[in-house]
């Protein structure tokens, strides 16, 4: 058992990731390290940091629902591809083994920080490609492959999963 100040430890670091979150994305690539390093596996550490995004995932569902019945075509369209890609990386995972993650975990972590880095300017180049080339149906099956990369992404390994997503949501 912990003894109560790792507990207190555990909840600033966990306010400072949602402050993160909040205001530019990334919280989760403090938290995971944080878990691993107060002594949880690390596929165990991976789960519970995907499990505590839930309450803001939700949350944020419902705070742009509106503008989410505007594009509801789109997502019908990128649903399956969600689903088809999330169950592909827990399957990953499940599959990998506790050694292989610990081995892959850093490069996602870097990915996903370059990404976190990266995602205003990647944004800007999104938009203007999609302004340039949209053209309705053939646009959102271009579009697929990130969605079911991304859910891929997410499905093995939670942490950044919004860094890795935002240039492809401009």
């Amino acid at each position: 058992m912990l003894p109560w100040y790792d507990f207190a430890w555990l909840g600033l670091v966990a306010v400072i990731a949602g402050m993160m979150n909040a205001l530019a994305g990334g919280g989760t690539l403090l938290t995971f390290p944080v878990l691993m390093a107060f002594g949880l596996p690390a596929v165990v550490a991976n789960v519970t940091n995907t499990l505590a995004l839930l309450p803001g995932t939700v949350g944020g569902t419902l705070a742009q629902w509106d503008e989410m019945k505007t594009q509801a075509r789109r997502l019908v369209f990128f649903l399956p591809f969600a689903i088809l890609g999330g169950l592909i990386g827990g399957i990953l995972l499940l599959n990998s083994g506790e050694r292989v993650f610990r081995q892959v975990v850093p490069f996602l972590i870097l990915m996903a920080s370059l990404l976190l880095a990266a995602q205003e300017r990647l944004k800007v180049f999104v938009a203007r490609r999609l302004e340039k080339h949209a053209s309705g149906k053939s646009s959102l099956w271009w579009s697929a492959a990130p969605v079911l990369l991304a859910a891929v992404y997410g499905g093995y390994f939670g942490a950044g999963l919004v860094s890795f997503c935002c240039p492809f949501s401009a």
